[in-house]
């Protein structure tokens, strides 16, 4: 019921599958019921952790594709609570491969990685050969996990992607809180009026792209065996200073306002500095190019969500789920 996966759901069904969504409904990991209201009567929606090794083999079996969305994504949160996310980033994903091996290894499984795993940059554009240094227990873990999958792979003959992604934006985004993805996030201050706070200068790059992009990536890999036992960055074309996302945010939502603040030292700490990545091996592998200019991406994310705000501030999470 998170930002990816739920919208991972609504595409899924509108290209014809038969879409099972298996949500622990953590309250630390972003997701909202809102998301999946709408489709809520088209989809099998089982409440399970994957920490439940016996709930998830029963719900791998019969599968012919597994995403891997789970996951607790705030950098801050796994540096309070590193233990948590050792459970949701590293065990769990082993939960989830111990199932497929035993039950389903003729399933395709796409895991979704992040660009954080890198830490600070070494060289530029970073690929998928770039070294890894994390700064903090997420991305450590998420890289952990990347080679959890990538081992289940080739042990046991499993069709595995994995699929880094950088700071994706759009509807149904965590845009209440600074834990989650300071971009959506950005959104969320906008959308009420609010000051957005940049640190320091504001002059490191980050990489954005748009929900529709992601899910065409994701969608891609699933299908095509050429993405087989590979690591891809889905990632857009352009980089830009954290400080020019936020003008710009303002700019196309149409409210807030930009200030800065000197470093956070919870936050200071965990800086990789400029983020600037290489999209060419998935254009060549899966002929994948992102479609939506950040400036669009962000019009659209407005209108989705100015006709929901309370859903994903005030009332959040106050919808029942009934499923089928």
């Amino acid at each position: 019921l998170g930002f990816i996966g739920s919208n991972l759901a609504h595409t899924c069904l509108a290209l014809g599958a038969e879409v099972t969504i298996y949500d622990c409904l953590d309250a630390n990991s972003g997701g909202n019921m809102y998301n999946v209201f709408d489709i809520q009567d088209q989809v099998h929606f089982v409440k399970g952790d994957i920490l439940h090794v016996d709930e998830l083999s029963r719900q791998v079996r019969g599968k012919d594709i597994i995403f891997n969305c789970a996951a607790s994504t705030s950098h801050p949160f796994s540096m309070r609570n590193p233990m948590l996310d050792l459970d949701a980033n590293s065990k769990g994903v082993l939960n989830l491969l111990e199932a497929v091996k035993n039950f389903n290894k003729e399933a395709k499984f796409v895991h979704i990685g992040t660009s954080t795993q890198l830490g600070k940059s070494h060289y530029s554009p970073a690929d998928e050969l770039h070294p890894e240094f994390p700064t903090d227990i997420y991305s450590a873990n998420k890289g952990v996990s990347e080679k959890y999958v990538l081992i289940y792979g080739n042990a046991y003959h499993i069709p595995v992607t994995i699929v880094r992604l950088p700071n994706v934006f759009g509807p149904r985004a965590a845009i209440h809180s600074s834990d989650f993805n300071f971009v959506n996030y950005f959104v969320g201050l906008a959308l009420q009026g609010k000051d957005i706070t940049v640190y320091g200068k504001g002059a490191q790059k980050r990489n954005l792209i748009y929900i529709d992009d992601c899910l065409a990536a994701l969608v891609l890999a699933s299908q095509n065996d050429k993405a087989n036992g590979e690591v891809l960055f889905a990632v857009g074309d352009r980089h830009m200073a954290v400080l020019e996302i936020a003008h710009t945010i303002v700019e196309h939502i149409g409210s807030g306002r930009v200030k800065s603040i000197e470093w956070p030292l919870d936050r200071k700490v965990i800086e990789i500095g400029d983020a600037v990545l290489s999209n060419a091996k998935i254009k060549k592998t899966l002929d994948w190019v992102p479609q939506v200019d950040v400036e669009a991406g962000f019009k659209r994310t407005r209108e989705y969500f100015q006709s929901c705000l309370e859903h994903y501030f005030e009332q959040r999470n106050t919808v029942t789920l009934t499923g089928r």
